[in-house]
Order: C-alpha cells, then sequence, then structure tokens
C-alpha cells in the first residue's frame, strides 16, 4: 500500500497493490494481483477482478464491474485461472457507474459513460457509451 491511502469499511482487499493517495470506497472488492496507480479513486459496491491493471488518476464510479473470465466454453471457468483474461486501464480514465469492463485495454484519456458495457480494446481517447460501448466523440 502507497502512502496516504483512504480505505472506507467494509471492503474486501486481497493481496492487491494501491498506489500513493489511492481511495477505495465501502463495500468494494479488489481481488489478489490487481494494481491501481496513484492518485485512483475506487467508489463504492465495485469490484475488480484478479488480472486487473488500473492507471494513475483514475476514476472507477459505484458499482463497476470487471469480469476476467468469458465463459469461452459456454461456462464458467471452474476457478481455472489459465482461463481467465487480463484487463489493463490507462492513465487519467473514468468509469462512470453500472458499468461492466470485459478483458480489455483502454488507453489514456477515456470516459466511459454510466451503464455501459466494454467488450473491446479502446485504443482513441475520447467519450464512449452503450452496450456495446462505442466512441460517441473525442477528446
Amino acid at each position: 500500500m502507497g502512502a496516504d491511502v483512504k480505505i472506507v469499511e467494509p471492503c474486501n482487499l486481497y493481496e492487491c497493490e494501491l498506489g500513493d493517495e489511492v481511495f477505495v470506497g465501502p463495500f468494494v472488492e479488489i481481488q489478489r494481483g490487481v494494481k491501481v496507480g496513484a492518485k485512483s479513486r475506487i467508489q463504492s459496491h465495485s469490484f475488480i477482478c484478479s488480472l486487473v491493471d488500473i492507471g494513475e488518476n483514475c476514476f472507477i464510479g459505484h458499482g463497476v464491474m470487471f469480469v476476467n473470465d468469458l465463459f469461452k466454453e459456454g461456462k464458467p471457468a471452474g476457478g481455472d485461472s489459465t482461463k481467465y483474461k487480463e484487463t489493463k486501464i490507462g492513465n487519467c480514465v473514468s468509469i462512470g457507474s453500472n458499468a461492466t469492463i470485459l478483458p480489455v485495454e483502454i488507453c489514456d484519456d477515456v470516459v466511459i459513460g454510466a451503464g455501459s458495457v466494454v467488450t473491446k480494446n479502446i485504443v482513441k481517447s475520447g467519450i464512449y457509451a452503450g452496450n456495446p460501448a462505442q466512441l460517441i466523440r473525442e477528446l
């Protein structure tokens, strides 16, 4: 854990890395191996599964869900972590409340609208929204 980290209980943190000045709200679960960059904020009721890397100065809204199991075989991986996929979130990314983030890469300077479902990599800065999330406008 970095310096000046604020964690509001209750929450579940399992062997994750939190950079300097990170804020974690109540009822958040962050699983093993997750990295959260400095000055990022994670709001209440969010779930960050293993294999997620969040950059610096990011905002994760209320109730955001990260997914690492794509049910490739038509069913859950059943705890077989070799079937899980990684998610990488760049710096200065804001993810609106109740968004769902599948295993993707999101570049720096992106805004994801509330309730959006990100199913593909985002390689261009901008505002994205919808299901599946699409570019609304460039930044």
